[in-house]
Protein backbone atom coordinates (compact mmCIF):
# COMPACT_ATOMS: atom_id res chain seq x y z
CA UNK A 1 0.00 0.00 0.00
CA UNK A 2 2.82 2.50 1.20
CA UNK A 3 4.39 1.28 -2.03
CA UNK A 4 1.27 2.00 -4.46
CA UNK A 5 0.73 5.06 -2.65
CA UNK A 6 3.87 6.32 -3.55
CA UNK A 7 4.12 5.59 -6.92
CA UNK A 8 1.05 7.25 -7.70
CA UNK A 9 2.01 10.51 -5.57
CA UNK A 10 4.97 10.23 -7.88
CA UNK A 11 3.10 10.22 -11.14
CA UNK A 12 0.69 12.92 -9.71
CA UNK A 13 3.94 15.43 -9.13
CA UNK A 14 5.22 14.54 -12.53
CA UNK A 15 1.60 15.68 -14.36
CA UNK A 16 1.66 18.65 -12.13
CA UNK A 17 5.61 19.44 -13.14
CA UNK A 18 4.78 18.66 -17.39
CA UNK A 19 1.85 21.27 -16.48
CA UNK A 20 3.73 23.86 -15.13
CA UNK A 21 5.97 23.43 -17.68
CA UNK A 22 4.09 22.54 -21.09
CA UNK A 23 1.60 23.62 -23.09
CA UNK A 24 -0.98 22.80 -26.05
CA UNK A 25 -2.23 25.90 -28.26
CA UNK A 26 -4.87 24.95 -30.33
CA UNK A 27 -5.36 26.63 -33.63
CA UNK A 28 -7.67 26.74 -36.56
CA UNK A 29 -5.54 26.49 -39.53
CA UNK A 30 -2.00 25.33 -40.04
CA UNK A 31 0.62 27.54 -41.59
CA UNK A 32 1.78 26.38 -44.98
CA UNK A 33 5.15 26.86 -43.89
CA UNK A 34 7.36 27.73 -41.02
CA UNK A 35 9.64 30.78 -42.47
CA UNK A 36 7.63 34.32 -41.99
CA UNK A 37 9.80 36.20 -44.80
CA UNK A 38 8.24 33.80 -47.65
CA UNK A 39 5.00 33.23 -47.14
CA UNK A 40 1.61 35.45 -46.71
CA UNK A 41 0.00 33.66 -43.83
CA UNK A 42 -0.96 34.61 -40.72
CA UNK A 43 -0.80 31.33 -39.01
CA UNK A 44 2.90 31.38 -39.66
CA UNK A 45 3.48 34.14 -37.24
CA UNK A 46 1.11 32.66 -35.06
CA UNK A 47 3.56 29.58 -34.46
CA UNK A 48 7.24 31.61 -35.11
CA UNK A 49 6.67 35.27 -33.84
CA UNK A 50 8.58 36.02 -30.96
CA UNK A 51 8.53 32.59 -29.93
CA UNK A 52 11.19 31.04 -32.43
CA UNK A 53 12.04 34.25 -34.91
CA UNK A 54 13.26 37.64 -34.24
CA UNK A 55 13.75 40.75 -35.89
CA UNK A 56 15.58 44.03 -34.31
CA UNK A 57 12.35 45.19 -32.86
CA UNK A 58 9.95 43.43 -32.00
CA UNK A 59 5.48 44.71 -30.93
CA UNK A 60 4.57 44.32 -27.74
CA UNK A 61 1.15 43.11 -26.68
CA UNK A 62 0.04 46.76 -26.21
CA UNK A 63 1.15 47.43 -29.81
CA UNK A 64 3.99 49.48 -29.00
CA UNK A 65 7.47 49.13 -30.99
CA UNK A 66 9.74 47.30 -28.71
CA UNK A 67 13.31 46.75 -28.58
CA UNK A 68 14.28 43.23 -29.47
CA UNK A 69 17.97 42.32 -31.47
CA UNK A 70 18.53 45.88 -31.25
CA UNK A 71 18.75 47.17 -27.69
CA UNK A 72 18.83 50.97 -29.09
CA UNK A 73 18.66 53.00 -32.24
CA UNK A 74 19.43 56.48 -33.02
CA UNK A 75 18.37 58.21 -36.09
CA UNK A 76 20.18 61.12 -38.39
CA UNK A 77 18.69 65.10 -38.28
CA UNK A 78 17.00 64.43 -41.65
CA UNK A 79 15.80 60.93 -40.70
CA UNK A 80 17.29 59.06 -43.67
CA UNK A 81 20.15 57.44 -41.34
CA UNK A 82 19.32 55.09 -38.57
CA UNK A 83 22.18 53.37 -36.67
CA UNK A 84 20.85 50.21 -34.86
CA UNK A 85 22.85 48.73 -31.80
CA UNK A 86 22.41 45.16 -31.65
CA UNK A 87 22.53 42.55 -28.57
CA UNK A 88 26.27 41.28 -27.37
CA UNK A 89 25.72 37.04 -27.06
CA UNK A 90 23.29 36.24 -29.24
CA UNK A 91 23.18 33.15 -31.06
CA UNK A 92 20.92 31.43 -33.67
CA UNK A 93 19.46 28.09 -32.49
CA UNK A 94 22.03 25.62 -34.20
CA UNK A 95 24.99 27.83 -32.12
CA UNK A 96 26.32 30.39 -34.61
CA UNK A 97 26.65 33.75 -34.04
CA UNK A 98 24.08 36.25 -34.73
CA UNK A 99 26.35 39.96 -35.66
CA UNK A 100 25.58 43.03 -38.04
CA UNK A 101 26.63 40.59 -41.30
CA UNK A 102 23.48 38.51 -40.36
CA UNK A 103 21.13 41.43 -40.34
CA UNK A 104 22.68 43.09 -43.53
CA UNK A 105 21.63 39.40 -45.15
CA UNK A 106 18.13 39.39 -43.97
CA UNK A 107 17.23 42.89 -44.77
CA UNK A 108 19.41 42.57 -48.35
CA UNK A 109 17.41 39.29 -48.78
CA UNK A 110 13.87 40.64 -47.97
CA UNK A 111 14.22 43.93 -50.42
CA UNK A 112 15.97 41.96 -53.10
CA UNK A 113 14.48 42.01 -56.37
CA UNK A 114 13.92 38.45 -56.62
CA UNK A 115 12.64 38.40 -53.14
CA UNK A 116 9.32 35.89 -52.11
CA UNK A 117 9.22 38.13 -49.06
CA UNK A 118 5.37 38.90 -49.10
CA UNK A 119 5.23 42.78 -47.17
CA UNK A 120 8.41 43.55 -50.05
CA UNK A 121 6.90 47.00 -49.51
CA UNK A 122 7.87 47.36 -45.86
CA UNK A 123 11.40 48.08 -47.57
CA UNK A 124 11.04 49.91 -50.30
CA UNK A 125 12.77 52.83 -48.80
CA UNK A 126 15.79 51.38 -48.18
CA UNK A 127 18.97 52.28 -50.46
CA UNK A 128 21.61 50.14 -48.53
CA UNK A 129 22.73 48.26 -45.51
CA UNK A 130 25.92 48.15 -44.39
CA UNK A 131 27.87 46.48 -41.20
CA UNK A 132 28.98 49.22 -39.25
CA UNK A 133 30.88 46.54 -37.06
CA UNK A 134 29.97 43.12 -35.83
CA UNK A 135 27.54 45.21 -32.79
CA UNK A 136 26.56 47.81 -35.18
CA UNK A 137 23.97 48.26 -38.55
CA UNK A 138 23.63 51.49 -40.25
CA UNK A 139 20.25 51.71 -42.63
CA UNK A 140 20.48 54.47 -44.75
CA UNK A 141 17.04 55.27 -46.29
CA UNK A 142 15.82 57.09 -49.89
CA UNK A 143 13.46 59.59 -47.84
CA UNK A 144 12.67 60.10 -44.07
CA UNK A 145 10.09 57.28 -42.77
CA UNK A 146 9.65 57.30 -39.28
CA UNK A 147 8.03 53.73 -39.44
CA UNK A 148 11.12 52.15 -40.29
CA UNK A 149 11.43 51.02 -36.08
CA UNK A 150 7.47 49.94 -36.94
CA UNK A 151 8.26 47.84 -40.34
CA UNK A 152 11.56 46.03 -38.83
CA UNK A 153 8.78 44.78 -36.25
CA UNK A 154 7.14 42.62 -38.59
CA UNK A 155 7.29 39.17 -38.94
CA UNK A 156 8.63 39.46 -42.30
CA UNK A 157 11.85 41.26 -41.39
CA UNK A 158 12.86 38.67 -38.69
CA UNK A 159 16.99 37.91 -38.68
CA UNK A 160 18.00 34.70 -40.52
CA UNK A 161 21.55 33.18 -41.42
CA UNK A 162 22.67 32.75 -44.72
CA UNK A 163 23.42 29.35 -43.90
CA UNK A 164 19.49 28.23 -42.87
CA UNK A 165 17.73 30.79 -44.44
CA UNK A 166 16.99 28.40 -47.37
CA UNK A 167 15.58 25.75 -45.51
CA UNK A 168 13.59 27.68 -42.85
CA UNK A 169 10.37 26.69 -44.07
CA UNK A 170 10.32 23.18 -42.56
CA UNK A 171 13.16 23.27 -40.63
CA UNK A 172 13.41 26.65 -38.99
CA UNK A 173 16.60 28.71 -37.09
CA UNK A 174 16.44 31.67 -34.94
CA UNK A 175 17.35 33.76 -32.28
CA UNK A 176 14.55 33.03 -30.09
CA UNK A 177 13.25 31.87 -26.66
CA UNK A 178 11.96 28.54 -28.37
CA UNK A 179 13.43 26.83 -30.79
CA UNK A 180 12.50 23.74 -33.36
CA UNK A 181 11.14 20.82 -32.41
CA UNK A 182 9.40 18.90 -34.71
CA UNK A 183 6.76 19.22 -37.49
CA UNK A 184 4.37 16.57 -37.78
CA UNK A 185 2.48 18.25 -40.68
CA UNK A 186 -1.56 17.72 -40.51
CA UNK A 187 -1.12 17.50 -36.62
CA UNK A 188 1.58 19.64 -34.63
CA UNK A 189 4.29 21.99 -34.72
CA UNK A 190 6.39 21.17 -31.26
CA UNK A 191 8.73 24.25 -29.62
CA UNK A 192 11.01 23.56 -27.17
CA UNK A 193 13.38 25.88 -25.21
CA UNK A 194 16.41 27.68 -26.02
CA UNK A 195 18.89 26.99 -23.15
CA UNK A 196 21.13 29.31 -24.92
CA UNK A 197 18.62 32.51 -25.13
CA UNK A 198 20.23 35.95 -24.67
CA UNK A 199 16.85 37.21 -22.95
CA UNK A 200 15.04 35.97 -19.95
CA UNK A 201 14.06 32.34 -20.10
CA UNK A 202 10.60 31.78 -20.39
CA UNK A 203 8.25 30.05 -18.27
CA UNK A 204 7.63 26.91 -20.32
CA UNK A 205 10.16 24.08 -21.31
CA UNK A 206 8.04 23.37 -24.44
CA UNK A 207 4.94 24.37 -26.24
CA UNK A 208 2.77 22.25 -29.25
CA UNK A 209 0.66 24.02 -31.85
CA UNK A 210 -2.23 21.91 -32.32
CA UNK A 211 -4.32 22.19 -35.72
CA UNK A 212 -7.81 21.13 -35.38
CA UNK A 213 -9.52 22.75 -38.25
CA UNK A 214 -13.23 21.69 -36.87
CA UNK A 215 -15.15 24.17 -34.67
CA UNK A 216 -17.46 20.91 -33.20
CA UNK A 217 -13.57 19.53 -32.54
CA UNK A 218 -11.50 22.37 -31.31
CA UNK A 219 -14.72 22.75 -28.51
CA UNK A 220 -14.30 19.14 -27.30
CA UNK A 221 -10.49 19.25 -27.67
CA UNK A 222 -10.90 22.17 -24.79
CA UNK A 223 -13.03 20.45 -22.84
CA UNK A 224 -11.10 17.37 -22.86
CA UNK A 225 -8.08 18.79 -21.79
CA UNK A 226 -6.41 17.88 -24.97
CA UNK A 227 -5.64 21.45 -25.87
CA UNK A 228 -4.83 24.44 -22.90
CA UNK A 229 -5.28 27.03 -24.77
CA UNK A 230 -6.86 28.77 -28.17
CA UNK A 231 -6.25 31.85 -28.38
CA UNK A 232 -8.23 32.66 -31.58
CA UNK A 233 -11.46 30.22 -30.74
CA UNK A 234 -13.26 29.51 -34.13
CA UNK A 235 -16.59 28.96 -32.51
CA UNK A 236 -17.95 32.19 -30.87
CA UNK A 237 -21.55 30.84 -30.57
CA UNK A 238 -20.15 28.54 -27.67
CA UNK A 239 -18.30 31.00 -26.01
CA UNK A 240 -21.16 30.96 -23.01
CA UNK A 241 -20.39 27.33 -22.38
CA UNK A 242 -16.77 28.31 -21.33
CA UNK A 243 -18.25 31.50 -19.47
CA UNK A 244 -19.87 29.30 -17.07
CA UNK A 245 -17.20 26.85 -16.42
CA UNK A 246 -14.79 27.66 -14.01
CA UNK A 247 -11.94 25.47 -15.29
CA UNK A 248 -11.86 28.44 -18.04
CA UNK A 249 -10.97 31.87 -18.61
CA UNK A 250 -12.70 33.21 -21.75
CA UNK A 251 -10.49 36.43 -23.41
CA UNK A 252 -12.22 38.77 -25.45
CA UNK A 253 -10.45 41.14 -26.88
CA UNK A 254 -9.44 43.25 -30.43
CA UNK A 255 -7.39 42.51 -33.35
CA UNK A 256 -6.00 44.28 -36.12
CA UNK A 257 -7.86 42.03 -38.42
CA UNK A 258 -10.20 44.45 -40.98
CA UNK A 259 -12.32 41.60 -42.38
CA UNK A 260 -13.44 42.55 -45.86
CA UNK A 261 -15.16 41.48 -48.52
CA UNK A 262 -12.13 41.94 -51.25
CA UNK A 263 -13.28 42.81 -54.86
CA UNK A 264 -10.98 42.57 -57.63
CA UNK A 265 -10.80 45.90 -59.01
CA UNK A 266 -9.73 45.22 -62.31
CA UNK A 267 -12.70 43.84 -63.45
CA UNK A 268 -15.32 45.65 -61.20
CA UNK A 269 -16.28 48.74 -62.32
CA UNK A 270 -16.62 51.78 -59.71
CA UNK A 271 -20.20 51.55 -59.69
CA UNK A 272 -20.87 47.38 -59.94
CA UNK A 273 -18.52 48.24 -56.58
CA UNK A 274 -20.60 50.76 -55.05
CA UNK A 275 -23.63 48.60 -55.29
CA UNK A 276 -21.76 45.45 -53.53
CA UNK A 277 -21.16 48.12 -51.17
CA UNK A 278 -24.44 49.42 -50.33
CA UNK A 279 -26.05 45.57 -50.68
CA UNK A 280 -24.04 44.69 -48.02
CA UNK A 281 -26.16 44.54 -43.76
CA UNK A 282 -22.60 44.39 -41.74
CA UNK A 283 -24.71 43.61 -38.65
CA UNK A 284 -26.26 40.68 -40.03
CA UNK A 285 -22.81 38.95 -41.18
CA UNK A 286 -21.75 39.87 -37.44
CA UNK A 287 -24.34 38.26 -36.12
CA UNK A 288 -24.81 35.65 -38.35
CA UNK A 289 -21.17 34.40 -38.78
CA UNK A 290 -19.91 35.70 -35.54
CA UNK A 291 -22.25 35.19 -33.18
CA UNK A 292 -22.24 39.24 -32.70
CA UNK A 293 -18.51 39.61 -31.87
CA UNK A 294 -17.30 42.21 -34.43
CA UNK A 295 -17.24 46.19 -34.70
CA UNK A 296 -18.49 47.35 -38.30
CA UNK A 297 -16.20 49.01 -39.87
CA UNK A 298 -16.17 51.59 -43.21
CA UNK A 299 -12.60 51.26 -44.17
CA UNK A 300 -9.59 49.59 -43.49
CA UNK A 301 -8.45 51.11 -40.45
CA UNK A 302 -8.90 49.35 -36.90
CA UNK A 303 -11.54 51.27 -34.33
CA UNK A 304 -9.25 51.01 -31.91
CA UNK A 305 -6.69 53.48 -33.27
CA UNK A 306 -6.55 56.87 -32.47
CA UNK A 307 -7.02 58.19 -36.17
CA UNK A 308 -9.58 56.13 -37.16
CA UNK A 309 -12.82 57.52 -38.74
CA UNK A 310 -15.67 56.08 -38.93
CA UNK A 311 -17.50 55.96 -42.61
CA UNK A 312 -19.57 52.77 -42.01
CA UNK A 313 -22.50 55.78 -42.94
CA UNK A 314 -20.67 56.38 -46.32
CA UNK A 315 -21.98 52.73 -47.37
CA UNK A 316 -24.55 52.14 -45.27
CA UNK A 317 -27.08 49.40 -46.30
CA UNK A 318 -29.57 50.41 -48.78
CA UNK A 319 -30.75 47.77 -51.17
CA UNK A 320 -32.27 50.93 -52.99
CA UNK A 321 -29.17 52.81 -53.88
CA UNK A 322 -27.65 49.43 -54.56
CA UNK A 323 -29.88 48.44 -57.54
CA UNK A 324 -29.47 52.21 -58.43
CA UNK A 325 -25.69 52.04 -58.90
CA UNK A 326 -26.41 48.24 -60.20
CA UNK A 327 -28.28 50.18 -63.19
CA UNK A 328 -25.15 52.44 -64.06
CA UNK A 329 -22.66 49.62 -63.68
CA UNK A 330 -21.83 47.40 -66.36
CA UNK A 331 -22.49 44.22 -64.80
CA UNK A 332 -24.11 41.50 -67.48
CA UNK A 333 -25.73 39.70 -64.92
CA UNK A 334 -22.89 36.94 -65.00
CA UNK A 335 -22.48 35.02 -61.25
CA UNK A 336 -19.68 36.62 -59.69
CA UNK A 337 -17.15 34.53 -58.40
CA UNK A 338 -17.24 34.34 -54.41
CA UNK A 339 -13.81 32.77 -53.68
CA UNK A 340 -13.74 31.68 -49.46
CA UNK A 341 -10.73 30.64 -47.73
CA UNK A 342 -11.77 27.92 -44.39
CA UNK A 343 -11.91 30.67 -41.71
CA UNK A 344 -15.29 30.48 -40.28
CA UNK A 345 -15.48 33.83 -40.98
CA UNK A 346 -15.53 33.69 -44.74
CA UNK A 347 -17.47 30.54 -45.06
CA UNK A 348 -20.29 31.53 -43.06
CA UNK A 349 -20.04 35.06 -44.04
CA UNK A 350 -19.47 34.34 -47.49
CA UNK A 351 -23.24 32.13 -47.20
CA UNK A 352 -24.94 35.61 -45.74
CA UNK A 353 -22.94 37.98 -48.31
CA UNK A 354 -24.56 35.74 -51.46
CA UNK A 355 -27.65 35.67 -49.99
CA UNK A 356 -27.50 39.91 -49.88
CA UNK A 357 -26.27 40.38 -53.15
CA UNK A 358 -28.93 37.78 -54.79
CA UNK A 359 -31.70 40.26 -53.09
CA UNK A 360 -30.49 43.13 -55.48
CA UNK A 361 -30.22 41.60 -58.37
CA UNK A 362 -25.79 40.24 -58.43
CA UNK A 363 -25.49 36.58 -58.83
CA UNK A 364 -22.46 34.95 -57.15
CA UNK A 365 -20.90 31.69 -57.47
CA UNK A 366 -19.15 30.58 -54.16
CA UNK A 367 -16.21 28.31 -54.71
CA UNK A 368 -14.59 27.27 -51.07
CA UNK A 369 -10.86 26.95 -51.62
CA UNK A 370 -8.03 25.87 -48.96
CA UNK A 371 -5.27 28.11 -47.66
CA UNK A 372 -3.27 26.88 -50.11
CA UNK A 373 -5.28 27.48 -53.37
CA UNK A 374 -6.22 31.09 -51.88
CA UNK A 375 -2.82 32.07 -51.57
CA UNK A 376 -2.13 30.71 -55.21
CA UNK A 377 -5.33 31.97 -57.16
CA UNK A 378 -6.61 35.13 -54.90
CA UNK A 379 -3.24 36.76 -53.52
CA UNK A 380 -0.71 36.05 -56.11
CA UNK A 381 -2.76 34.94 -59.20
CA UNK A 382 -5.51 38.19 -58.59
CA UNK A 383 -8.32 35.07 -60.26
CA UNK A 384 -11.71 35.84 -58.53
CA UNK A 385 -14.13 38.33 -58.31
CA UNK A 386 -15.15 38.76 -54.83
CA UNK A 387 -13.23 37.31 -51.34
CA UNK A 388 -13.81 37.20 -47.72
CA UNK A 389 -9.96 37.64 -45.55
CA UNK A 390 -9.34 39.34 -42.79
CA UNK A 391 -6.28 41.23 -43.16
CA UNK A 392 -4.17 41.08 -39.63
CA UNK A 393 -1.55 42.72 -40.65
CA UNK A 394 -1.16 46.01 -38.42
CA UNK A 395 -1.75 49.52 -39.52
CA UNK A 396 -1.89 48.18 -43.17
CA UNK A 397 -3.67 50.67 -45.02
CA UNK A 398 -0.49 51.32 -47.20
CA UNK A 399 -1.46 48.00 -49.55
CA UNK A 400 -3.97 49.97 -51.12
CA UNK A 401 -1.26 52.13 -52.94
CA UNK A 402 0.38 48.79 -54.17
CA UNK A 403 -1.12 48.66 -57.95
CA UNK A 404 -0.56 45.14 -57.92
CA UNK A 405 -1.47 43.73 -54.98
CA UNK A 406 -4.49 41.25 -55.21
CA UNK A 407 -7.56 43.28 -55.44
CA UNK A 408 -5.74 45.63 -58.08
CA UNK A 409 -6.48 49.31 -56.96
CA UNK A 410 -4.12 51.79 -58.85
CA UNK A 411 -4.76 55.02 -57.50
CA UNK A 412 -2.11 57.69 -58.01
CA UNK A 413 -3.71 60.11 -56.44
CA UNK A 414 -3.19 57.81 -53.01
CA UNK A 415 -0.17 56.25 -54.03
CA UNK A 416 0.88 59.91 -53.58
CA UNK A 417 -0.67 60.61 -50.10
CA UNK A 418 0.93 57.49 -48.81
CA UNK A 419 4.35 58.56 -49.84
CA UNK A 420 3.61 62.08 -47.81
CA UNK A 421 2.83 59.32 -45.21
CA UNK A 422 5.42 57.68 -45.25
CA UNK A 423 8.09 60.96 -45.02
CA UNK A 424 5.73 63.07 -42.64
CA UNK A 425 7.27 63.01 -39.00
CA UNK A 426 4.91 65.60 -37.20
CA UNK A 427 2.04 63.36 -35.61
CA UNK A 428 -0.36 66.27 -36.77
CA UNK A 429 0.10 65.91 -40.17
CA UNK A 430 0.33 61.86 -40.24
CA UNK A 431 -3.10 61.89 -38.31
CA UNK A 432 -4.55 64.24 -41.11
CA UNK A 433 -2.96 61.95 -43.91
CA UNK A 434 -4.40 58.73 -42.18
CA UNK A 435 -8.36 59.81 -41.72
CA UNK A 436 -7.16 61.72 -45.93
CA UNK A 437 -6.09 57.76 -46.84
CA UNK A 438 -9.25 55.91 -44.90
CA UNK A 439 -11.89 58.49 -46.59
CA UNK A 440 -10.51 57.96 -50.22
CA UNK A 441 -10.32 54.08 -50.14
CA UNK A 442 -13.77 54.30 -48.95
CA UNK A 443 -15.29 57.01 -51.39
CA UNK A 444 -14.09 54.49 -54.08
CA UNK A 445 -15.42 51.74 -52.86
CA UNK A 446 -12.23 49.87 -53.35
CA UNK A 447 -13.85 46.72 -50.98
CA UNK A 448 -16.90 46.04 -49.08
CA UNK A 449 -15.30 46.98 -45.47
CA UNK A 450 -17.56 44.22 -43.67
CA UNK A 451 -15.64 44.61 -39.61
CA UNK A 452 -13.10 44.53 -37.18
CA UNK A 453 -12.14 41.01 -36.35
CA UNK A 454 -12.82 40.21 -32.94
CA UNK A 455 -10.27 38.09 -30.81
CA UNK A 456 -12.53 35.53 -28.54
CA UNK A 457 -9.52 33.28 -27.06
CA UNK A 458 -10.58 30.20 -24.34
CA UNK A 459 -7.53 29.02 -22.18
CA UNK A 460 -7.29 26.85 -18.94
CA UNK A 461 -7.82 29.68 -16.05
CA UNK A 462 -4.62 28.64 -14.22
CA UNK A 463 -2.69 30.17 -17.31
CA UNK A 464 -1.77 33.67 -17.13
CA UNK A 465 -0.06 35.95 -20.02
CA UNK A 466 -1.75 35.44 -22.78
CA UNK A 467 -2.08 38.16 -25.16
CA UNK A 468 -5.87 39.33 -24.55
CA UNK A 469 -5.55 41.93 -28.03
CA UNK A 470 -3.84 40.88 -31.20
CA UNK A 471 -1.60 44.20 -32.20
CA UNK A 472 0.27 41.91 -34.48
CA UNK A 473 -0.61 38.00 -35.87
CA UNK A 474 1.35 36.36 -32.76
CA UNK A 475 0.73 33.68 -30.05
CA UNK A 476 3.64 34.82 -27.84
CA UNK A 477 4.68 32.79 -25.40
CA UNK A 478 7.95 34.58 -23.91
CA UNK A 479 5.38 35.50 -20.85
CA UNK A 480 3.00 32.85 -20.81
CA UNK A 481 2.88 30.32 -17.20
CA UNK A 482 0.71 28.21 -15.33
CA UNK A 483 -0.26 29.27 -11.99
CA UNK A 484 -2.77 27.67 -9.74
Amino acid sequence: MLIRGTIIATLLAGTAMAQGTDITIGMQLEPPNLDPTGGAAAAIDEVVYANLFEGLTRIGSDGAVQPALARDWTTSEDGTVWTFTLRDGVTFHDGTAMDASDVVFSLDRARAEDSINAQKALFAGIQSVEAVDPTTVRIVLDAPNGNLPFNLAWGDAVVVAPETADGNATNPVGTGPFAFGQWVQGDRVELVANPDYWGEAPALESATFKFISDPNAAFAALMAGDVDAFPNFPAPETLAAFEADPRFSVIVGSTEGETILGMNNATLDPDLRRAITHAIDRQSIIDGAMFGYGTPIGTHFAPHNPDYVDLTADSAFDPEAARAALEASSYDGRALRLMLPPPAYARRGGEIVASQLRDVGIETEIQNLEWAQWLEQVFRGKDFDLTIVSHTEPADINIYARPDYYFQYDNPAFQTLIEQLDRETNPEQRSALLRQAQQTIAADHVNAFLFQLAKTGIADARIKGLWENAPTQANDLTGVRWTE
